[in-house]
């Protein structure tokens, strides 16, 4: 499918860093702006399942992508359960049943890594998703997404409607959100640092052991990737997004300590939880349809850091 000849893609959660790289992009591959459909939450509550369907009718995308989504990291997750499970569970449901009801033609669906299994092989191929427990710091999330990609798999397999749904690894990028205790860690890690090196901070602690691996990609790539798997005739059900490598978490605090210019000594607070020991995805179905990341995490880094800065210095940082 050439995404260039449909006449209306809606990009929902079109302000988080997933959203806007796809807007983005769009915009740069020559998309036309009015042809991007986009709405605030304050104009367009998800969780209202009366009015997402009202302006699904209304507005007959060809497309969706759902990229709304409640997020955060471990801190969040523990914390904030019933609203994460919820909100992402309310998101799916109104946006893949109101499309259907609308007939919108297609919709691609963003779930997360931690869908897959706590202690899942490594790499997490799409098979192993449903075969063991998952990490209890996250599982509300994980739930709420596992039940947003089987409702896209069911529509599909009752009625046809070309509904599917792509697997992100850990992201980071523009528009990312930057909030001391609910970030993901690579925007936790960079806030962090820069603040230290700032105040002429001696140490930096870290959470848990800084053993965990963990695999980044940047949204710039992700967004590629999923305009990518929208443009397939036929994508399978559900697909990994990655980059196909990973390293600890202590490996990843070092790089981020020298892309800010951070000098002091890096600490480890082993009494906090470390989270998922590994989450690695396998990438080969992805790589079969012929796409492969692009930037290079050292890369990716500095250009977040220098949107961190700008964003910072622009009074438009999500912090929230």
């Amino acid at each position: 499918m050439d995404i260039s000849k449909l006449h209306k893609i809606y990009i929902a959660g079109h302000q988080g860093m997933v959203g806007a790289a796809l807007v983005r992009m769009l915009l740069a591959r020559g998309h036309p702006r009015e042809r991007i459909v986009v709405r605030t939450r304050s104009h367009l509550d998800l969780t209202d399942s009366s009015a997402t369907r009202a302006f699904l009718v209304a507005e007959k995308p060809d497309l969706v992508i759902v990229a709304a989504a409640r997020v955060g990291g471990i801190y969040a997750n523990s914390t904030y359960t019933a609203e994460f499970i919820y909100e992402n569970l309310a998101i799916a449901l109104n946006l893949v049943h109101g499309s259907h009801l609308a007939g919108v033609g297609r919709l691609l669906y963003l779930g997360s890594s931690c869908i897959y299994p706590r202690l899942a092989p490594q790499p997490m191929a799409e098979d192993c998703l449903l075969t063991g427990p998952l990490e209890p710091t996250n599982e509300p999330y994980a739930l709420a997404k596992i039940s947003g990609l089987k409702l896209c798999q069911y529509y599909r397999k009752q009625y046809g409607d070309l509904f599917h749904a792509a697997m992100p690894t850990n992201l980071y990028g523009p528009c990312d959100n930057y909030h001391p205790k609910n970030s993901h860690v690579l925007p936790a890690l960079l806030r962090r640092f820069h603040e230290a090196r700032e105040a002429n901070a001696p140490e930096v602690v870290l959470w848990g052991t800084g053993s965990p691996r963990r695999e980044f990609l940047h949204v710039d790539d992700c967004a590629a990737a999923l305009l990518h798997l929208a443009s397939l005739e036929n994508p399978a059900d559900l697909v990994n997004i990655g980059c196909g490598k990973d390293q600890t978490i202590r490996e990843t605090a070092a790089l981020v300590a020298e892309t800010v210019g951070y000098k002091g000594r890096l600490v480890q607070d082993t009494t906090k939880p470390d989270g998922n020991p590994q989450k690695l995805l396998d990438i080969s179905r992805l790589r079969a349809t012929a796409w492969e990341p692009t930037i290079s995490l050292r890369d990716g880094l500095r250009m977040s850091y220098e949107s961190f800065l700008a964003e910072r210095a622009a009074g438009t940082l999500r912090d929230k």
